[in-house]
This record gives structure tokens, C-alpha cells and sequence, in this order.
């Protein structure tokens, strides 16, 4: 019950300010009672019911509230249940006799009743007419096949009555005074015996069914289905549905009216799965699946820097939400066309919420050029581990499968918010996918290089409690970490003999994959070619210091157990090679720049 429960207070925390109104956020909250479709046509009328004009809704302001009943919310295929006022066109025409029939006769006894509105009288009596489908040919808006009937029968139409001494064109769409008496008039139409609900605590007329259009992508999914009086879906648990749980008609129509505007102003969609986090009382909160660090930040390049702004966003995240707020992060999905089924559920206190965010953008982070010390999105860590690498337009880029996606964004909320290890399978991917370098333009690679680095690095701590440093440490006791720093000295030194129009990839890059898993053979191999055809040409200076460097590597190197020196290298071999290309590109722009100066 807690996703009920939290979507319920939700509403009431929402209802006085968003119910009803327009323009407060991408979509209106939707009122008890009613429904959000999308609008094709709409009509004009004057307090008598006749029309005075008719328009092609744009799509941009498509969007409008109508009254419906449980049965008509929930109607499919061919259902003749119709919604009390505004409804396809379809439902307005006496070309459809049963439809037309169901239309009028739910509207009249709305009209007749003690919560009638003074804009029901006007468009029951243009109904009444039966000249809609020849009025909207006529304005241009409808084609009618040789039968007489609309090509597109289930265009929406939606009302504006003219009113007042000042003949004001009042739109029904965004009346509350309408709002509230379908409400009223509803609720003095169910006669059910009031039962207990489990949501809000009180006795209350109990839904009889449940809403969908709870995600606009998959509109037909329900959330709760428990109208099944012949396959007895729940036979061996209980006799009947109310066993299982009780809700009342008003609470299922706020929470369903709850996590639609959620999914609509806040939601996240992922390859078909919507991911949600939201504070009941509407207390702004970051996005888990994102970054932690507020946008626009500060690139910083000392990792005590990026921890001094990570520890200063925290104290302003708390500094705005109150120490008792919660946090409730969810993920739905449609299992079916006709099911949605909630994938991923948990609800804490905001504060743990921001201090499980701030961990995990504070270990699993690394320097990536030119941005600066930065915190992988959840996207770009599934990116960088399961897609695929194509062409296009000579950039290459990644595309991943947008239910690997989802799957493993899931996942990766899962560990952040629960605190779980780095997932070995993830690692494994982006490991791999930084070991084939060589398929990879500057841009990419840079991104994949530094997301490998930043999993890793949250790996380690994860599993051994390391907590790897960012800076270089040449005498670093690593074989795996040394063996990178060669690799990136290897492919330097190529690069260094390299006109400034020259594209094509060292041996070190292509020979990377052979390197990890021989490193001592791949050495001797790329260092021969090295001498043979690049080292010559390298400036005296540049010799000797590539000397020095190369014969500190290997003395680190063959300190370390000969038994290791045969095996394939760990995954730690790419914090060596990071921050070493990186320590001599550095270095190499400080060098020019000086002679620039001179």
C-alpha cells in the first residue's frame, strides 16, 4: 500500500493549488471524476444552442478535462458507455443510434438533477438537433464517406458556451463551477454500501473500477484490474476481490489523478519504462537517475575541489527540504497493452535520499577532459557499457537497445538508491569497451575512458574497500596499474613523430586488447616497432625523457611477482594508463605554452 498511500497524499498536497488549473505545470492535476483527453474538434454555442462557430484544435492545446464515470474511463473497443459531456463525434450523431441514445440520455439526467450546470442545457439542446456530422462537414473540419459517415469517427469534440451580459465564451474544459457539480452529482448517483479503504482510513462508496492513462505512452495500461468475475484471477487466496483490498472511488480516482500528473511533469521515460521521484508535499528533488551536482557548476579539476562543491551542493539540497520530508522513487512499466506493473518501489527520508545520491557521485566519479572531475549520469553508464558503436556523418557515437536501457538504468537506481555493490556484469561491459579504443573517435573516446574509470573506481570501493586516488602515483605497487602507464607512454611516443594532419592510431592502440591479456609479449612487440621506426625521430630531449620514464615504469614493474608478470592484466590497468596520458598531454601543453611565451 505504500505507492497508494504516498500518491494519495500526494494529491491532497496537490489538490487547492494544481486541480483543475492550466499553466501551472505540463499538465493540469486532474479533478475527481474526470479524465484528460485530447481534443480534435471544438464548438461554440450560445446560451440556446445554436452554433455559432467550429475549429481544428491544435495539438499544443489539445489537452482537456472531462467529466466521465467509472465506465466510461475504463470503456474499450466498441462500448456504448458513454462520458456525460463532451465525447467523440461519433456519440453526438444519430448515425449512431446506440451511442447517440447512451450520450443523451446520461447527459439529460445530470441536466435534470439538483447539480445541474447552466452550460449542460445549451449543448444537449444542439445534440438534440442531430446536424453535427452535416454542421462540421460544412465548416471544413470532417469528410463524410457516401453513407453519410465521418472517415474519422472517434475525433473528440470539446465545448465553449457563450454567457454573461458580456457574452463571454467560457471554455467547459477549464470551468470549476462544472468541475464540482459533476462531482457532486456523481457521488449522489452511487449507491453502493460504503466499505472500509485501505488507503485513506475511512468508509466510502468502494471503486468498482480503476482508471488507466496512468502513463500517456501506454494509455491503456491499468495499474489495478480487479473485474474479473470469470478466470477468478485471485482463486486460491481469496473468494472475492474485496479479500484482497478495499479502496474507495475518491481515493483511486486522486492516486490514479496523482501518478498521471507525476509521469506527465516529472516522469522519465526510458525505452517504454517511466521513472519517477517525487516528495509528497511537492518539495523539489534531484533526479536520481541524473548527476547530483546541480547544473551549472563549476568544472573542477582537484578531486578535493570536486568534493568541496559535491559537500556544498548536499548543504544546499538540505538547506531547502525539511529534515522530516520523504522521498519516493518508483518505475513503471506495461507489462501488457492492458497491465502496468510497478517495477521498482522504495520510499526514505529525503535526507538519506540526498546523502545516498551525494556517495555515490562522490566515489564513482573521475576527471574527464576538458569538463573536469565529474560523476557519470546512470544513462551514460549504460551507455557506455552495452552500446554499440556506429558511424555516422565520421563521428561515432553509441546506440544502445532501448530495453537494455531501461533494464539497466533500473538497476543502477536500484544500487544508488539502496546502496547495492557496482554490478560485476556492468563493469565487465565498460571495461571492454575501453579496451577497443581504437574503434573510437577523440570525443567518445574521452567519454568512455572516463565513465570505465569512474565505474571501476566505485567497483573497487564497492567490493575491497579501496578508494583509488585521481592523481598519478608512479610508484604505485600494481603491475596492472604500471602496465597502463606503459601503454600510455607507448602510444605517446608514436603520436609525438606524428604530422598535424595525421589521423591513424598507434601501435599501442591497436594492439590494446593483445596488451591486457599479454602484456609482457605486447610490450616487447609495440617498444620494437617503437625503436625501429619512432624513436629515432623524436627530438634528443624527448629521448632521454621518455628514457628516464620508461626505465621508472620498468623498474616498478619488475618488482612485482614474476608469477604475475605472464597473466593477464586487471581491469586497474586503465586508472595507469588514464593518468598517465594524462600527466604527459599536460605536461606537453605546459611545454608549449612556455615556448610560445619565449
Amino acid at each position: 500500500m505504500g505507492l497508494m498511500k504516498q500518491a494519495y497524499d500526494t494529491y491532497c498536497a496537490l489538490e487547492n493549488q494544481y486541480a483543475g488549473e492550466y499553466g501551472k505545470a505540463k499538465e493540469p492535476l486532474v479533478p475527481v471524476s474526470h479524465q484528460i483527453i485530447n481534443a480534435d474538434l471544438e464548438i461554440v454555442l450560445d446560451p440556446d444552442g445554436n452554433l455559432l462557430s467550429a475549429r481544428a484544435v491544435d495539438k499544443e492545446d489539445a489537452a482537456t478535462i472531462i467529466p466521465v464515470t467509472e465506465q466510461s474511463a475504463g470503456r474499450v473497443g466498441e462500448n456504448s458507455c458513454a462520458h456525460p459531456l463532451c465525447d467523440q463525434i461519433r456519440y453526438l450523431s444519430p448515425a449512431y443510434p446506440a451511442k447517440y441514445e447512451a450520450y443523451l440520455t446520461q447527459l439529460h439526467k445530470w441536466e435534470n438533477s439538483p447539480y445541474s450546470h447552466p452550460k449542460l442545457a445549451p449543448v444537449a439542446l444542439y445534440v438534440e438537433k442531430g446536424s453535427i456530422l452535416a454542421d462540421m462537414e460544412r465548416f471544413g473540419l470532417i469528410t463524410l464517406d457516401e453513407q453519410g459517415l465521418p472517415l474519422k469517427e472517434k475525433q473528440v469534440v470539446r465545448w465553449r458556451i457563450v454567457s454573461g451580459a458580456e457574452n463571454e465564451i467560457s471554455a467547459c474544459w477549464q470551468d470549476k463551477d462544472l468541475f464540482r457539480a459533476f462531482i457532486a452529482y456523481y457521488a449522489s448517483t452511487k449507491q453502493e454500501t460504503a466499505a472500509y479503504c485501505m488507503v485513506s482510513g475511512n468508509y466510502a462508496v468502494p471503486a468498482s473500477q480503476h482508471p488507466k492513462k496512468i502513463i500517456n505512452t501506454c494509455a491503456n495500461a491499468k495499474l489495478i484490474s480487479a473485474n474479473d468475475t470469470s478466470g477468478f484471477t485471485y482463486r486460491g487466496r481469496f473468494t472475492d476481490d474485496t479479500q484482497a483490498m478495499t479502496m474507495s472511488y475518491e481515493a483511486s480516482q486522486k492516486i490514479h489523478s496523482a501518478l498521471h500528473w507525476l509521469t506527465a511533469t516529472q516522469g522519465v521515460t526510458i525505452g517504454g519504462r517511466t521513472f519517477l521521484c517525487w516528495n509528497p508535499k511537492c518539495i523539489e528533488l534531484p533526479r536520481p537517475q541524473a548527476v547530483f551536482l546541480r547544473k551549472g557548476t563549476t568544472p573542477q579539476i582537484k578531486y578535493s575541489d570536486y568534493q568541496k562543491v559535491l559537500a556544498e551542493t548536499l548543504r544546499g539540497w538540505k538547506e531547502m527540504i525539511p529534515a522530516d520530508a520523504g522521498a519516493v522513487v518508483a518505475a513503471f512499466d506495461a507489462a501488457t497493452s492492458g497491465r502496468l506493473s510497478v517495477t521498482y518501489y522504495s520510499e526514505l527520508l529525503a535526507s538519506d535520499f540526498l546523502d545516498r545520491l551525494h556517495n555515490w557521485d562522490r566515489i564513482c566519479c573521475w576527471e574527464h577532459f576538458p569538463f573536469g572531475i565529474q560523476a557519470p549520469s546512470l544513462f551514460q553508464v549504460a551507455d557506455c557499457a552495452f552500446g554499440t558503436v556506429r558511424t555516422v556523418n565520421r563521428q561515432t557515437k553509441l546506440e544502445t537497445d532501448e530495453r537494455i536501457l531501461r533494464q539497466q538504468i533500473q538497476r543502477l537506481i536500484s544500487c544508488r538508491i539502496d546502496k547495492g555493490k557496482m554490478p560485476t556484469d556492468i563493469v565487465r561491459a565498460v571495461i571492454a569497451k575501453a579496451s577497443n579504443l581504437q574503434i573510437m573517435d577523440t570525443s567518445l573516446r574521452e567519454t568512455v575512458l572516463s565513465t570505465a574509470c569512474a565505474v571501476l573506481r566505485k567497483y573497487e570501493y564497492d567490493w575491497y574497500r579501496e578508494e583509488w586516488n585521481m592523481a598519478l602515483e608512479p610508484e604505485k605497487k600494481d603491475l596492472s596499474y604500471q602496465y597502463g602507464r606503459l601503454l600510455a607512454v607507448f602510444e605517446k611516443i608514436e603520436r609525438d613523430t606524428y604530422d598535424s594532419n595525421e589521423k591513424r592510431e598507434p601501435n599501442a592502440i591497436r594492439m590494446q586488447a593483445v596488451f591486457t591479456k599479454r602484456p609482457q609479449y605486447a610490450s616487447r612487440v609495440i617498444w620494437e616497432q617503437l625503436k625501429k621506426a619512432y624513436y629515432p625521430r623524436l627530438k634528443p630531449a624527448y629521448r632521454s625523457f621518455y628514457d628516464r620514464l620508461i626505465g621508472q615504469i620498468i623498474e616498478q614493474i619488475s618488482d612485482c611477482p614474476r608469477t604475475e608478470h605472464e597473466m593477464p592484466l586487471k581491469d586497474t590497468y586503465l586508472f595507469g594508463y588514464y593518468l598517465q596520458r594524462n600527466a604527459l598531454y599536460t605536461s606537453a601543453k605546459t611545454e608549449n605554452n612556455q615556448e610560445e611565451e619565449e
